[in-house]
């Protein structure tokens, strides 16, 4: 009787064990942190959660991503120093502030350097792209996919910006990027930088006349509300890089770290489509809302406009390779 009794249990053992070890297996998963700035809803929004969605099914759970949006670990340039000291697992930056780590990236932030969306995309995902992934290396940052903030429009809450002169005066806030900021003071605005996750409010107070971002993050950060004139310069294409702390990358498996990759690059995809959808979609959205439009702008004007400062950009990143991303196909 009590070898019965014996077998039964290990009978029944044996029938729970894959429902126990799945349990256990989902108690022992690692849990990892994505931050971004945006809310879920926006195109790093849209990556983050293509990101999870491949990491955590290629994986079979052993990683579990808890996304942090709006700036929950910080403004990018904070969440880019908790990626080297490994204190923030992944980041989705955008392209402003990645040349305070690698200064050479800040090319890709040179007004009017890219015709158009299709134009940056032969490029970041081409040899010049993943050269640039490569030299975060030395700066303790694993660099693994370029995403899409997107096309970057003008906005201010003074006057319709229609023509160069238009800029002329109006205090602007740029992101945290010399590059950009300089574009705009060849154009004679007032541009200072601020961190992002301060920007509503000081649109809010008047501290600025304006500011510029994709449409999806105009959409996604309520600035119809602070603002009233929208112009689509697009002067700048933005990427957004993922990045992932080099603690994390080393002790992930050789298949686990496919696996990262192939995350990212579902990420970096989901964030394009997004920021495209917005570009098509959301500029309609915007002046339902209660937003002037500029639909069409001389971008020729605009960028001879900007031409004084492109001695100093040629200077600090090399003529040679301005030309190179302008020949990109």
């Amino acid at each position: 009787m009590k070898s019965i009794r014996l077998l039964a249990v290990a009978a029944t053992l044996a029938l729970l064990s894959p429902v126990l070890g799945g349990k256990a297996h989902a108690d022992s998963a690692r849990v990892i942190k994505f931050g971004y700035i945006l809310a879920p809803e926006s195109q790093l929004g849209a990556g983050a959660t293509a990101f999870a969605k491949v990491l955590e099914a290629q994986t079979q759970g052993r990683y579990k991503v808890e996304q942090h949006p709006n700036a929950a670990l910080g403004g990018e340039v904070e969440m880019m120093k908790g990626i080297q000291l490994g204190s923030v697992d992944l980041a989705f930056i955008t392209g402003a502030p990645l040349p305070t780590f690698v200064p050479e990236v800040g090319v890709l932030n040179v007004p009017f350097i890219f015709r158009d969306a299709a134009h940056a995309h032969a490029v970041l995902d081409g040899p010049i792209g993943a050269d640039y992934l490569k030299r975060f290396e030395a700066e303790s940052i694993v660099a693994l996919a370029w995403g899409e903030n997107g096309n970057r429009h003008l906005t201010n809450s003074r006057r319709p910006v229609a023509t160069p002169d238009d800029v002329k005066g109006l205090k602007l806030r740029t992101p945290q990027s010399d590059v950009i900021m300089n574009g705009f003071k060849a154009l004679g605005a007032d541009a200072s930088q601020l961190p992002f996750p301060q920007l509503f409010e000081a649109l809010k107070a008047g501290q600025f006349d304006g500011q510029e971002n994709p449409i999806a993050t105009i959409q996604a950060s309520k600035f119809d509300q602070v603002q009233k004139h929208l112009t689509l310069t697009a002067h700048v294409y933005d990427p957004a890089l993922i990045v992932m702390s080099p603690d994390l990358w080393d002790e992930a498996s050789e298949e686990d770290r496919k696996a990262f990759l192939a995350a990212a690059k579902a990420g970096a995809a989901a964030s394009r489509a997004f920021a495209a959808e917005a570009e098509e979609k959301g500029v309609a959205a915007l002046e339902q809302a209660g937003m002037q439009v500029v639909r069409t702008v001389d971008r020729a004007a605009f960028a001879k406009q900007v031409q004084p400062a492109m001695a100093g950009y040629e200077a600090k990143f090399g003529a040679d390779t301005i030309a190179r991303i302008q020949a990109a196909r």
